[in-house]
């Protein structure tokens, strides 16, 4: 459950430093196109922490579920 709090909270916090990266890059050197390969990684970083919290949503939702009906029967 941590895993997935901690990939919620990088959710977040990356497409801020990506942003930051990219006025970084077009502030210093605005030929030059370097960011694109931070935006790789923490991009792959991205979408592997969305499908740990989908994951995480999705077994609290089945167990919600279950115990939504285990108290109905």
């Amino acid at each position: 459950m941590i895993r997935a709090l901690r990939a919620a909270k990088f959710l977040v916090t990356g497409p801020i430093i990506l942003g930051v990266l990219l006025v970084i890059n077009l502030a210093t050197s605005p030929g030059h196109w370097w960011v694109q390969w931070p935006m790789l990684g923490i991009g792959l970083a991205w979408v592997i922490s969305a499908l740990r919290v989908l994951r995480a949503v999705v077994v609290l939702g089945g167990l919600a579920a279950l115990f939504s009906y285990l108290r109905k029967r």
